[in-house]
């Protein structure tokens, strides 16, 4: 039989951390057999795809305004029901943003730092510098269903953003290195604009976090075999699951409570990345 093994070096991301802590199977399928989509992920199909695109969309505009386009030339993006609604809500909260002196934003903006023979990288959504003061990292949600903060706080994504800010964002604040106790993290619900899930962060954590990041990346890269998970209700809306032989038909797509993932729809550029050197 021949031996799974990961490639290396390889470039660990939230989503790929994410996948192996659901099932360590899709990680094996989708990273190191690199097999394609057997499989839509919800019924009907054209419901998910059209969620997809308008939430790809609404990042693109919110980048945009930030970086400066006229927001009435943005606002004729808004072209459906839910595009006009997140965008509204939008420059309610947010119509100012890039007129705050004291920020330093950076939207769609990549870190990467080295871990082992590995190395790991993130693209934010936003963040926004006070230098030396404060640092927050804003990430845009279009969830059709509002997830609980005890959720959010135990997902990839939030331990991985906030920590790998610390590790390697020096560059962003002056060349100072920015500390646990400075930095907040903001998830922004297009759909429940008035419920935003905000995380502050600590020393504690910080060494916690990377910690764990180190021993799961040491876990994936000596493991064997990926073994599925267990529970099978993730299954339903998983587009690797005729291989695992849990179902042909799709998950229908009133019951999804998941995230279309538009973090890596953007293609990352690594010549853009701000890295820590080996």
């Amino acid at each position: 039989m021949t031996k799974i093994q990961l490639p290396s070096p390889f470039t660990f991301s939230q989503s790929s951390l994410q996948d192996y802590n659901d099932c360590p199977r899709r990680f094996q399928l989708r990273y190191i057999d690199h097999l394609a989509w057997p499989a839509v992920e919800t019924e009907p199909t054209q419901d998910y795809e059209r969620h997809q695109q308008e939430g790809s969309l609404f990042h693109r505009m919110v980048q945009q305004h930030i970086l400066g386009i006229p927001t009435e030339k943005l606002s004729a993006l808004a072209n459906s029901e839910n595009l006009s609604r997140w965008w509204n809500a939008y420059q309610k909260d947010f119509g100012n943003i890039k007129d705050s002196k004291n920020l330093k934003l950076y939207p769609e903006y990549s870190l990467s730092a080295p871990i082992g023979e590995h190395r790991i990288v993130a693209k934010f959504d936003t963040i926004a510098i006070e230098p030396g003061k404060k640092a927050i990292i804003y990430d845009w949600k279009t969830y059709r269903k509002r997830p609980r903060d005890e959720y959010l706080a135990t997902r990839w994504q939030t331990r991985l953003y906030t920590a790998l800010l610390v590790r390697a964002g020096k560059h962003l604040n002056n060349d100072i290195s920015i500390s646990p106790e400075q930095i907040e993290m903001v998830y922004w619900f297009s759909n429940f604009s008035n419920e935003p899930a905000k995380f502050s962060y600590s020393e504690a954590k910080y060494k916690r976090d990377w910690a764990l990041v180190e021993k799961i990346v040491d876990e994936i890269s000596s493991a064997s075999k990926f073994p599925m998970s267990e529970d099978e209700h993730p299954c339903k809306f998983c587009a690797y699951r005729s291989y695992c032989d849990r179902g042909k038909k799709a998950g229908e797509w009133d019951d999804f409570d998941g995230e279309i993932d538009v973090e890596e729809s953007f293609e990352i550029d690594f010549e853009q990345i701000g890295e820590i050197a080996f």
